[in-house]
């Protein structure tokens, strides 16, 4: 089961959800992005905003990342890739670090999590988790259990 460890709503932006790993915090905001989707196509876009932000006492750098992807039909697919936006950025203690990417699914929603592989510039090399967070669109049909 997936766990929404923190979750804010933010009536301009939507959800927000955030998680912290050993000093890391981990932010993401998604957005369904209408103009990019063709429901009677099964093709639903959404974005999402990352701000990585270092509490921490030392420099850190992210150097890879791992996505588990699963849509609304439960089929999952997993991305793995060296850095972010084609970068792999440099945190100073107190600075952080933003990136918006997207995602396309076949079905009204689904759900992402994962992690980014970070070192720290004592040269230790550690996961900070990203939030699992829903990616919901007006499509989407309701369910009652």
């Amino acid at each position: 089961m997936l766990g929404f460890e923190h979750i804010e709503l933010d009536e301009a932006l939507g959800h927000q959800y955030e998680l912290e790993t050993r000093r890391i915090r981990v932010a993401v905001k998604p957005a369904y992005l209408d103009d990019q989707s063709d429901p009677e196509d099964d093709r639903y876009v959404w974005s999402y905003t990352v701000t990585i932000e270092n509490r921490g006492a030392e420099p850190v750098q992210l150097l890879s990342r791992y996505w588990n992807i699963m849509d609304g039909a439960g089929r999952v697919q997993e991305v793995r890739s060296p850095g972010v936006v084609g970068v792999q950025p440099m945190i100073a203690p107190g600075e952080s670090f933003q990136y918006t990417s997207g995602c396309p699914l076949e079905t009204a929603s689904g759900t992402m999590s994962g992690h980014y592989q970070m070192r720290s510039a004592s040269g230790e090399s550690f996961e900070a988790e990203i939030p699992a967070f829903l990616l919901e669109s007006p499509y989407e049909r309701r369910q009652i259990h």
